[in-house]
């Protein structure tokens, strides 16, 4: 059912009042109540656009959740490296928000949720398991080729940050691309009529080692992200998730990212000094989240505050100096300060290197067309009978589900992926059949035409 002009603009309406709001708390210094007031209209615009398309990872819900919210909790000012926000950081969160909105209902105005189930069909099975097998033994051999180069694994390292020096240039994109695996097994075991005991084995063997890698890189991330993209695709795909599966995968989680937490040799005592908390008794697993949250807005502001020209594209076109080879024929290309409020906390926002290098234009235009985007991906997953296409469903969604996190679309790994995702994409919906008669019917029009 399209929704009517009315309905989205009192829905924006609400967020505008809402941010002017947390805006004049916290010039006054009421931080707490700031936080509350964002926080409180990130939750109900999540639960509002998540329930009335009856998908818990709706995107432009979860992209509410991630950045309104997240800017409520950094409202919350807990951290002494906090400090209050330039008028030009509001204004750019503001645009950022609405800039996405009106992308998201431009590129999903023509979106018709045709509810395709994903239907069972043996050669597309054939060539799901042939991905997720190819890749599992790229990203093993990958992974013991690096492990021999840098002459360890991070896992067994003393070095606090090891993991940071756990790259071989080109080759490390193939070794975490293992984490894609358990997302491809979900649609695997979705369109298989019927999975043999010798598939069953190689599934299992390949999940275990999209789990075992990111524990052995010591990458709590990876790990969370293998694990996220797998639930989100579930639910794209079965339309639900139990409560009961999800209790479990995150019992079983937190466990394994405290022990990830030791062996990088992160103690209490050590974060505590990174995180300079106000209330020095905040229990760490209250400050280690909330900082991995707010200081990257900070960060955003720090960057505001203190950039002096900006970079006219280069921060941005940094995947494809990376991916080419460029970065090492002109490595001035990719010397830019990042301005951070301490070294050692150093994830931004997904929109951070958007103002680096165009300030507030480049901000709200980024922001237009990842909500054209986010609105285009919701139609083509709703419609499409290639199973691959929820992939290109769940990576946009864990990408506007934190886009407090990281610059996702400057970092080259999320082309890799999407370029992968792109090939495996074109392989498993393959139709030889189909393709001949389209090639036929064209040739059949241009001999009418002469």
């Amino acid at each position: 059912m399209k929704k009517q002009q009315g309905d989205i603009l009192r829905e924006y309406g609400s967020y505008t009042l809402a941010f002017t709001v947390c805006f004049l708390l916290s010039q006054a210094g009421l931080y707490y109540i700031a936080g509350i007031v964002m926080m409180a209209e990130a939750l109900w615009l999540y639960v509002h656009w998540s329930k009335e398309a009856e998908n818990p990872v709706e995107l432009r819900a979860l992209f509410t959740l991630a950045w309104a919210g997240g800017m409520g909790i950094a409202c919350l000012k807990l951290s002494r490296l906090q400090s209050d926000w330039q008028i030009v950081t509001w204004l750019c969160f503001f645009l950022i928000y609405t800039g996405f909105g009106i992308g998201y209902e431009w590129g999903h105005k023509t979106y018709r949720d045709i509810r395709k189930e994903a239907g069972k069909n043996d050669i597309q099975a054939g060539r799901l398991f042939l991905c997720i097998t190819g890749l599992a033994l790229a990203s093993l051999l990958c992974f013991i080729f690096e492990a021999v180069k840098v002459g360890f694994i991070p896992l067994f390292a003393k070095e606090p940050h090891a993991y940071s020096y756990f790259h071989v240039s080109g080759v490390h994109y193939f070794t975490i691309s293992c984490i894609l695996i358990p997302a491809i097994t979900v649609l695997y075991l979705k369109v298989s009529k019927t999975t043999e005991m010798k598939r069953k084995i190689v599934l299992m063997a390949a999940n275990l080692e999209a789990v075992a890698i990111p524990v052995l890189c010591v990458s709590r991330f990876q790990l969370l992200f293998a694990v996220g993209f797998a639930m989100v695709t579930y639910i794209i795909v079965n339309r639900t998730i139990r409560l009961r599966t999800l209790g479990i995968i995150l019992a079983v989680l937190i466990p394994v990212y405290v022990i990830l937490t030791v062996f990088r040799h992160h103690d209490v005592t050590y974060l505590n000094g990174i995180f300079e908390m106000k209330y020095e008794k905040m229990p760490i697993f209250i400050t280690q989240p909330y900082m991995y949250v707010a200081n990257n807005f900070e960060n955003f502001n720090c960057m505001a505050e203190q950039l002096e020209k900006h970079s006219f594209g280069v921060r941005m076109l940094f995947p494809v100096f990376a991916l080419t080879g460029l970065k090492f024929v002109f490595p001035q290309l990719t010397s830019t300060a990042v301005y951070l409020t301490k070294p050692e906390l150093t994830t931004l926002t997904m929109f951070y290197d958007a103002y680096y290098d165009f300030g507030i234009p480049g901000v709200f235009v980024f922001a237009v067309l990842i909500g054209g985007v986010a609105g285009k991906v919701m139609r083509i997953a709703g419609g499409s009978e290639n199973p691959v296409a929820y992939l290109f469903y769940g990576q946009m969604a864990i990408y506007l589900g934190l886009a407090f996190f990281t610059t996702w679309f400057s970092n080259p790994t999320t082309w890799f992926w999407l370029i992968l995702t792109g090939m495996m994409y074109c392989f498993v919906g393959y139709d030889k059949d189909k393709w001949y008669k389209i090639r036929k019917d064209r040739n059949a029009g241009d001999k009418n035409v002469k």
